[in-house]
């Protein structure tokens, strides 16, 4: 095992007791210098589009001017889903509540795409209208019927939504046996078919025991003071919860095999997106969970139905030198086109997030201060993606920030509370850079945001972005791209895998390029993303794909032309 493994677990174990003192992780780290600007163009420009688009309804999560629980600040996240299968992706915007006053207009909102740059909202119709403290969704057709179905985690009970296929939706929470007793703060989750027999299976993360009734009040302890300043309690000095996996058996139902799995063994940490993938690339889906305050988890899959946790040891729980962050959202692609998944996990102000690096085996290296990221640690980062902006066939990083404590901005102006949106450009040799103006408005507009969400809206071949900003409308960010960079676009269907095709791998080759990606139910913040692959091509004007169903079935395409949406259905089995 390399020493870089070693150190890194030593130190954690060393580090975890001290550090376990204070409210929110933050290693506080000073910024790198910057690099002199690569004066390469960046052809991706973006704009916020939400309210010609039609997306009105805010976000209400807590008080604006003050947050006295943390329940108040967390957030939720959003997705990009064609609920209706008219090739055009709709949205689901989800929200909060308040602990105190009005929370009058708080539901989710799904908004139907009118195929012309605008949106209805179909809340109240589809059968969603309802406030609840949401967190995380993930979306899938978890009973094979052909129509993407919805899982919200939430605090208090979690929800799943099985869709009509008529434009409605059913709350089949209690008869699919998702409905557990007592409150839990349901927070990341993810569909994953983790035993490979076609039906989508659920991952649950909660985030830590909270009581509404019983919570410190800001001030109270250590662990409720920032900076002098008295603020909401946690998640240090809080309880943790537990993680949950329910197996799918084929029949609508589900069955909590959490035991049996193995993921009740390990200590919980304070849980948060869930990113479920293939990470060591033996054909078996793995599931990784973003922990705030606490190591994060990796769980390797070990074909038998059970996992094993190896976060540390696989070198992508803590920082390079040991460290617990603050771990939220969470991106994962192929940085540097060696077709293996990467992880990009964003962090605390005061910190860096970080690159972790895939060898190809499961394992990581922390390449975030190589890599270029170290250059930026003012803000409080959520959700996140690698995603190809410009479409020039590198994979970029993008996030959203937004600080936790509205009061704290007042007594020091240098921590406000709406930051903007944060670019880093892929230079192609494993750097990036971070791109200060280039982005336009809708980038360096200024939000307290927490989820986001890739994907295409207006099928115009560019990746555009959906974002939740807290007590504010959404932000719709259209990327209008300049230049004849190319591109791929894949809708998978699965056969004897799961209809949705989660799981699936896709290997794209063009030019001298060489880029992996993943069909995956949750990721960015408590998010979920366009379902169809989306690869910047450059200048090629086609590419080879294979394809790796989650069945283990494999696919070649040659010379797949450019500037397609491409339907790939997994061939029927001899």
């Amino acid at each position: 095992m390399p020493f870089s493994f070693r150190r890194r677990e030593f130190m954690g174990l060393l580090a975890a007791p001290f550090l376990r003192g204070q409210g929110a992780a933050s290693r506080n780290v000073q910024a790198r210098p910057r690099s002199k600007p690569s004066g390469i163009p960046f052809n991706a420009r973006f704009t916020d589009v939400a309210a010609q688009a039609g997306l009105r309804f805010p976000t209400i999560y807590g008080p604006q001017d003050h947050k006295d629980y943390i329940i108040e600040t967390v957030g939720c996240g959003c997705a990009f889903i064609d609920y209706d299968n008219d090739g055009w992706m709709d949205l689901l915007v989800l929200s909060g509540s308040r602990a105190a006053g009005s929370s009058e207009g708080a539901s989710n909102r799904l908004y139907k795409n009118n195929r012309d740059g605008t949106f209805t909202d179909v809340t109240e119709k589809a059968g969603l209208l309802r406030t609840m403290w949401s967190s995380g969704v993930t979306i899938a057709d978890y009973d094979n019927d052909g129509f993407d179905d919805i899982f919200i985690a939430a605090y208090g009970r979690n929800y799943l939504y099985r869709n009509n296929g008529n434009g409605t939706f059913t709350d089949v929470t209690k008869e699919a046996g998702l409905l557990e007793e007592g409150d839990r703060w349901g927070s990341g989750c993810s569909f994953v078919d983790y035993n490979r027999d076609g039906h989508l299976d659920l991952f649950v993360s909660n985030y830590l025991q909270f009581d509404l009734a019983h919570a410190p009040k800001p001030g109270s302890s250590a662990m409720c003071t920032w900076r002098g300043v008295p603020v909401n309690c946690g998640p240090r000095g809080l309880p943790f919860s537990h993680h949950t996996l329910y197996r799918n058996d084929g029949r609508g139902n589900f069955t909590d095999v959490t035991r049996e799995a193995g993921i009740s063994r390990v200590r919980p940490g304070y849980g948060m997106t869930v990113a479920a993938a293939d990470y060591d690339n033996d054909g078996w889906p793995d599931i990784y969970v973003a922990c705030d305050s606490t190591p994060s988890l990796l769980f390797r899959n070990k074909h038998d139905g059970t996992f094993e946790e190896i976060g540390l040891t696989a070198g992508c729980s803590l920082s390079d030198d040991g460290a617990e962050q603050a771990g939220m959202g969470v991106g994962v692609g192929d940085v540097n086109l060696d077709g293996y998944l990467d992880i990009f996990k964003t962090h605390f102000m005061d910190d860096t997030n970080v690159l972790y690096v895939n060898s190809g085996k499961g394992y990581f290296d922390d390449q975030t201060i190589a890599a270029g990221l170290g250059v930026e640690t003012r803000y409080v980062n959520w959700g996140a993606g690698i995603v190809d902006l410009d479409n020039d066939g590198n994979p970029d990083l993008f996030y959203v920030t937004g600080n936790v404590y509205p009061e704290v901005e007042r007594k020091h102006p240098d921590y406000p509370l709406k930051t903007p949106r944060v670019i880093f450009r892929n230079l192609g040799n494993g750097r990036f850079e971070e791109l200060l103006d280039e982005g336009g408005p809708g980038i360096s507009a200024t939000h307290c945001s927490r989820g986001c969400a890739f994907g295409d809206f207006d099928n115009d071949g560019d990746i555009d972005i959906l974002v939740v900003n807290l007590n504010e409308t959404p932000s719709l960010l259209r990327n209008d791209m300049r230049g004849d960079h190319r591109w791929l676009k894949l809708k998978l269907e699965g056969t004897q895998s799961n209809r949705s095709a989660i799981g699936a791998r896709v290997t794209c080759s063009y030019g001298d390029k060489r880029q992996a990606q993943e069909v995956m139910a949750q990721s960015s913040f408590y998010s979920c993303n366009d379902p169809r692959l989306h690869f910047g091509l450059g200048a090629a004007e086609t590419a080879d794909l294979e394809i790796r169903w989650p069945s283990g079935a494999r696919q070649q395409m040659k010379n797949v032309k450019a500037n397609q949406i491409l339907k790939v259905r997994e061939p029927e089995k001899s």
